[in-house]
């Protein structure tokens, strides 16, 4: 047997064991040899295989038959981190695989050494414990991101983060030594252009010694006159379009700046390092996101001196908009950017459109051009963004070209005033429709600001002024009804509660539908750090073949997504809200996108069985208020002396009445509110939810007159009805509470824990008279005043939450949403965030498999023939899925729930139960996907091991899905 067929069994036999092969064959997303290198301007390294994700992360393996020296290494290191999208590469050799982190900056020396993660020797053993750690299973559902191995590895170190960073630096050095902030920007953009010219070997030391007498551009930059032929070669070649001078010679100091950023050069100590960035390698996109990096320090770029929000756009958010909004595009489409900035998403669709109209083959340079001067255009308020976006554009036509030779024949047609437009969005841009040939834009894209708290012109734009909503209907303009759409806008403008937010809501969707909202709200902490607000995505007329439905996707968190900049979805992640649904009820919007369809049915059994909380406080005498702010104090507020004073500072627990308060002896105060709002009884609420791991409503009932800041809301009782005041604090300290406002309220659930005073008034509950002296009422009554004066235990919650279920009424299977509604809603917190990602236990598929043939049970006891049962495979918690299988059996009863031994590990289990369905499940699970194989008279449920996933609302989902697919073909679960 020759060398190279033992080299490659031996690659073969450990990606088998890591399942990156499956039964010879690459598993789905894995390609090996010659496919692996397609693409890639790797110049060292040549990789033998990789695996990608649905994401773009990137695993390269490396076959090497004698172990390779570090100085190899260091060199695939170098350009596997220039390239931004792989964590790891793992290089195997005879005896070992070592893996190494790929998002760790190259050093100078001992690179390998210190960039090594882990040896694994090849042993089956060891190989078992490297496909638990990083085999195909662990990194598509983001184990891998939980081992302590992987906590090294995050994008704080990669390439596009460490290049904004030292740019920031180089521009802070040039504005400190004098220089105007447009001009150290336009000198660092022209020698990153020249230094990617010099890096894809269009400007050859050839070239530049003959233009400007200097063999390297570090060289050239040293040289005033050899900076200036270069710079006025750049200028010609692109039409000055990119970084213009401003008509001032850039100074010795600053060229001799710059040169030294290109030659590594620390500018405190003067010694040179290893210059990491290689430009021919480094993602277009990474480095058109520089001017973000710009903005975010600079208050007049971008019209933000008016105000407006503006956040760095990462290219993971550009390609989930644009994987959506491009599907089933045939490449002659135009796309706009309204507020393009640097260009980001404009320089993704030129790639994506060339790459269609080349149809598998390889550009030339006619289609790339005719794409860029025709299909891509832009417009934003900042002179600066559109010259960025020129310079992006144009690097990236350059990065597409398969032979950019000569230098000399590379001039570009303007972009800047033929397809890019400086202007203001709220103006109407003649010139774009007129760019396109008179046409409307067949792709409108981008991130616009979140707000614009200047006021715009009254174009007859419809929605609340300065919101992401109005900004939906200004782009209209532009578009036709064939028109697709794909903006990332703030979230909390969804479900704004002014008449004329809903109004504007209603106009868009009207007009819009079916569409597509993901919600991003949980994602905050690392897709828009710098941002107080979350974030959405409002999709349109981007499928062919969609239902008058609007689609609401709820983005989880995950440690995957957090290391990674990347997102997690599963199927169950989606909602589907039927239009007739939302015009029946607009507030059916927020249950969509956060909760799921068993929600959704709860909420609506809730409103058409009991009147709003504000309906009945008016029927029994009570008065709701707000409270009081005590702001410019003119106001006489000298009516309120004498009664308590409760601060936002003050200490209040949930049901716990304040104590040891000071009188109120203000005499003024903005707004003192009427004072029968702070009459005892009064019912108080705090707006700001405090229990991280329960996170219940602050409600408590002062039983003496006090007065209370605008850190609360209220309400106050006659005192005959001091006992529906506690009645009432005990429904709102429930879970059924916590639940609802989640699914309904206005932000509970959209990045901040606030209560709002509307969102609660609008709560449905019973007669509060009736029930506070009906049996169970009464117990809440006396629970509430009870627990009021102790620590209040997690037995007494969970009392006080039965006794309210008992009160509404709620079947077995309605408490389970509502008991998850509440998990739900610790996610706002990170403790919460860890628990939803925690391994799930056998005992946690237990309860979901109960759940699960609890709603079966329903459809099966009509026909009393047979019963279902469930064998839940008992897994190792290392294990990345959990596996259920469910088995109708012929004879009557309720469902069994079965624990079992897998017999093997759990990818020997997925072959046993795949051979007898005659379906390899290992081919399907692939990211979060979920794999639900129906066989006659079995179904087999595999999911990822996060707790989310296993959670009794989403078994009863899944059952309500298998009773739907039985009903359209009933041999799927009868024989």
């Amino acid at each position: 047997m020759s060398a190279r067929t033992l080299n490659d069994l031996l690659f073969h036999e450990v990606l088998e064991a890591t399942g990156y092969l499956i039964g010879g064959r690459p598993a789905p997303g894995v390609t090996l040899g010659d496919e692996a290198t397609a693409n890639r301007r790797f110049r060292s390294f040549k990789p033998n295989g990789k695996w990608r994700g649905e994401s773009a992360l990137t695993v390269y393996f490396k076959l090497e038959p004698e172990p390779p020296s570090e100085e190899r290494i260091a060199r695939w290191r170098r350009e596997i981190w220039n390239e931004g999208q792989s964590p790891l590469l793992w290089v195997i050799s005879q005896n070992k695989i070592d893996l190494y982190n790929g998002f760790a900056r190259p050093l100078d020396a001992g690179d390998a050494r210190i960039s090594r993660l882990r040896t694994f020797e090849r042993l089956a053993g060891e190989l078992e414990e490297l496909d638990r750690l990083a085999g195909r299973f662990a990194m598509e559902t983001g184990r891998f991101w939980e081992h302590n191995v992987a906590k090294s590895i995050h994008r704080g170190t990669s390439v596009n983060q460490e290049l904004l960073s030292d740019l920031a630096s180089l521009e802070r050095d040039l504005l400190q030594s004098g220089m105007a902030r447009l001009d150290a920007q336009g000198l660092i953009g022209r020698s990153i252009f020249a230094q990617y010219l010099v890096d894809r070997g269009i400007a050859t030391p050839e070239f530049l010694n003959e233009l400007c007498g200097e063999n390297a551009l570090s060289d050239v930059l040293r040289d005033e006159r050899s900076a200036d032929s270069l710079f006025d070669w750049l200028r010609k070649a692109f039409n000055g379009d990119m970084f213009p001078t401003n008509g001032r010679p850039d100074r010795p100091e600053h060229l001799r700046r710059v040169a030294n950023f290109l030659d590594a050069e620390d500018p405190r100590t003067g010694q040179r390092t290893l210059f990491p960035y290689q430009f021919n390698i480094i993602p277009v996109g990474f480095i058109s996101s520089i001017y973000e990096q710009f903005v975010q320090a600079d208050p007049t770029i971008r019209g933000s001196a008016n105000g407006t929000d503006v956040h760095y756009t990462r290219l993971s958010l550009v390609s989930l908009v644009l994987d959506e909004v491009m599907v089933e595009c045939g490449g002659d489409e135009t796309v706009l950017d309204l507020t393009c900035g640097s260009g980001v998403f404009l320089v993704e669709a030129l790639r994506r459109l060339v790459k269609l109209r080349a149809g598998g083959k390889p550009p030339n340079r006619k289609t790339i051009r005719d794409v860029l001067h025709k299909q891509v255009f832009g417009l934003d308020i900042s002179e600066a963004a559109v010259r960025v976006a020129a310079f992006s554009l144009y690097l990236a036509a350059l990065e597409l070209d398969p032979d950019p030779q000569p230098p000399q024949v590379l001039t570009f047609r303007p972009l800047i005033g033929k397809t890019l437009f400086v202007g203001d969005v709220w103006a109407h841009h003649s010139e774009l429709v007129a760019g396109n040939r008179g046409r409307k834009f067949n792709l409108i894209v981008g991130n616009p600001p979140w707000s614009f708290k200047g006021p715009p012109p009254d174009d007859g734009a419809a929605g609340p002024r300065g919101t992401s909503l109005r900004f939906v209907n200004k782009t209209m303009e532009y578009g036709s009804d064939d028109t697709r759409l794909g903006l990332v806008l703030g979230a909390h403008h969804f479900f704004g509660r002014t008449k004329t937010a809903q109004r504007a809501l209603q106009q868009i969707i009207e007009k819009l539908a079916p569409l597509t909202l993901v919600n991003l709200s949980n994602l905050s902490t690392w897709l828009f750090p710098k941002a107080d607000l979350p974030a959405m995505v409002l999709f349109a007329g981007h499928r062919s073949d969609a239902s008058p439905v609007i689609k609401a996707v709820h983005a989880p968190w995950s440690p995957a997504g957090a290391k990674s900049h990347t997102f997690d979805l599963a199927p169950s992640d989606v909602t589907t809200l039927p239009i007739w649904d939302w015009k029946r009820d607009p507030r059916f919007l927020k249950g969509a996108v956060v909760g799921t369809h068993r929600d959704l049915t709860l909420v609506d059994d809730l409103w058409k069985a009991h009147s709003e909380l504000k309906d009945e406080v008016t029927k029994v005498g009570a008065r709701r208020g707000t409270g009081l702010t005590l702001g410019n104090r003119s106001q006489d507020s000298s009516a309120l002396h004498g009664m308590r004073w409760l601060t936002g500072k003050a200490k209040m627990t949930p049901l716990a009445p304040p104590t040891g308060l000071p009188l109120f002896d203000y005499d003024g105060a903005e707004r003192p509110r009427d004072s029968r709002t702070y009459c005892a009884p009064v019912l108080i609420v705090k707006e700001m939810l405090q229990k991280r791991h329960m996170p219940r409503m602050v409600v408590a009932v002062a039983e003496e007159d006090t007065v209370y800041s605008n850190a609360y809301f209220g309400v106050a009782f006659p005192p005959r009805h001091a006992d529906v005041a506690h009645l009432l604090a005990g429904i709102l300290s429930s879970s059924l509470a916590t639940w609802f406002l989640l699914m309904t309220g206005s932000t509970l659930g959209l990045a901040n824990r606030r209560v709002m005073s509307a969102d609660v008034a609008q709560m449905p509950v019973p007669d509060l008279a009736e029930a506070a002296s009906s049996e169970v009422g009464r117990c809440i009554v006396d629970r509430a005043r009870e627990l009021g004066g102790q620590a209040v235990t997690t037995d007494d919650w969970r009392t006080l939450d039965e006794e309210v279920f008992e009160l509404y009424k709620l079947r077995p299977s309605e408490r389970i949403v509502v008991r998850d509604g509440m998990f739900r809603a610790t996610w706002q917190w990170e403790a919460g965030r860890d628990e939803s990602v925690a391994q799930a236990s056998t005992e946690n598929v237990v309860c979901y498999a109960k759940a699960f043939g609890s709603a079966i049970d329903v459809w099966l006891r009509e026909r009393n023939r047979h019963r279902m049962r469930a064998e839940v495979f008992d897994l190792p918690l290392r294990e990345p899925f959990r596996v259920v299988r469910f088995v109708v059996e012929d004879q009557p009863g309720p469902s069994v729930v079965e624990v079992v031994s897998p017999n093997g590990n759990l990818s020997q289990l997925l072959d046993r139960i795949g051979e007898r369905l005659e379906s390899s499940l290992t081919d399907y699970l692939v990211g979060q996907r979920e794999v639900r194989a129906y066989e006659s008279g079995e179904v087999v449920i595999v999911k990822p091991a996060a707790r989310r996933h296993w959670m009794g609302v989403r078994a009863l989902g899944d059952a309500d899905d298998l009773i739907s697919v039985s009903l359209r073909a009933p041999e799927a679960l009868e024989q």
